[in-house]
């Protein structure tokens, strides 16, 4: 079964610590954890009653720990999931794009894709072929990551970023 610390190495690699860049859409981060992210874990880390941007200044490693566990590693099952590779693509996807990173592989899977992971997600990754469906993951990233800039020519400016981040999954 699939390991969280495998993934946490690798996806916090990737991750910088504290940026406000205006051409990200995921606003203030750190450690990849979004002001919207850190908001639904409820903990004012500055003590001043507000969730807000000084209190993403402040994230440690173990917040961000925290936060991948609960929001993206045990929202897709990863413990349950046979290979490890596909677990660290799948969550890092759910991660960097939200709900997509559910929807998408659902799709792929011809199952109902209604980006919630129950038993019959959890069945159909792991009845996979675990290489053949981390081709398809990483072609179907390709191809979302080129809508987005598509969509906003702005993001082009991450396109290498998000590709490189993506290589390291294969």
């Amino acid at each position: 079964m699939a390991n969280i610390n495998h993934l946490a190495t690798k996806l916090f690699l990737s991750e910088g610590l504290f940026a406000n860049d205006p051409i990200d859409r995921g606003g203030p981060t750190n450690r990849g954890i979004t002001l919207s992210t850190w908001q639904k874990v409820g903990y004012d880390k500055d003590g001043d009653k507000d969730i807000d941007i000084d209190d993403i200044r402040l994230l440690s490693l173990a917040d961000a720990m925290l936060a991948l566990k609960k929001y993206y590693w045990d929202r897709w099952y990863a413990d349950e999931i046979k290979n490890q590779k596909v677990a660290d693509i799948l969550v890092d996807w759910l991660w960097c794009s939200g709900k997509w990173g559910i929807i998408i592989p659902q799709r792929i899977l011809q199952i109902p894709a209604d980006g919630i992971v129950g038993p019959v997600t959890l069945k159909a990754v792991n009845r996979a072929n675990p290489y053949q469906f981390l081709i398809q993951i990483y072609n179907s990233r390709v191809a979302f990551i080129m809508n987005i800039i598509k969509k906003d020519p702005s993001q082009s400016r991450f396109e290498n970023g998000w590709l490189n981040r993506l290589n390291a999954y294969l």
